[in-house]
């Protein structure tokens, strides 16, 4: 099949309408691949976004954690008197109370005075050390290790043990049941820890 010139004007405007609907079909193309990447890059931000918030949420609940992890402490350390000024009198009480609920043999200690520990962990806070040393007779061993729990337990101070030294006394003849078998030295160090503004 053959065309001419008046062929050509016979489909002139179906022509015309082709090529229209070809541009608009491209341009509906078009306009959608720019709403589809302007949707993946508002998705790309949304997700963003999205992880920022997460991430700043579970810092934020970590954060929660840990003040209530030393608020928890702090409650704890405040009321077992470790917060504060020290309380010597009570330290004395509690070395009579437990030396007389054990039965223990003799108890001789000395308290040295009170020093400020130099390196601070809490700020507003400062840390006080008061060495003691104690020497005790005892029946075994069991003695000491009782008798330092019950300091640690009970005490108004963190109680931390430097150092002890243990001699056997030599056996001697004797009327009473409860002899000494052992001679125990121990230095034991005293921790408080005093709020700025309170003085010791």
């Amino acid at each position: 099949m053959n065309f001419d010139r008046s062929d050509f004007s016979r489909i002139q405007l179906s022509l015309a309408t082709a090529l229209l609907m070809i541009g608009v079909g491209a341009a509906l193309v078009w306009l959608s691949n720019q709403q589809l990447a302007d949707a993946t890059q508002s998705h790309v931000s949304a997700n963003r976004q999205l992880n920022e918030f997460e991430g700043k949420l579970r810092q934020v609940r970590a954060e929660e954690d840990e003040i209530k992890k030393k608020s928890a402490l702090f409650s704890s350390l405040q009321s077992r008197g470790i917060i504060g000024q020290e309380k010597r009198l009570d330290w004395v009480e509690l070395i009579k109370d437990i030396k007389e609920s054990r039965k223990l043999l003799d108890i001789e200690y000395e308290f040295a005075p009170q020093q400020t520990l130099e390196q601070a962990a809490l700020p507003g806070f400062s840390f006080r050390s008061s060495a003691m040393r104690l020497h005790m007779k005892l029946l075994h061993e069991g003695d000491l290790l009782n008798f330092i729990n019950d300091l640690r337990n009970q005490a108004k101070a963190y109680v931390r043990v430097r150092n002890c030294l243990i001699n056997r006394i030599p056996r001697t003849e004797t009327g009473t049941t409860e002899v000494a078998l052992l001679d125990a030295i121990c230095q034991l160090d005293w921790y408080t820890i005093l709020p700025e503004g309170q003085k010791p």
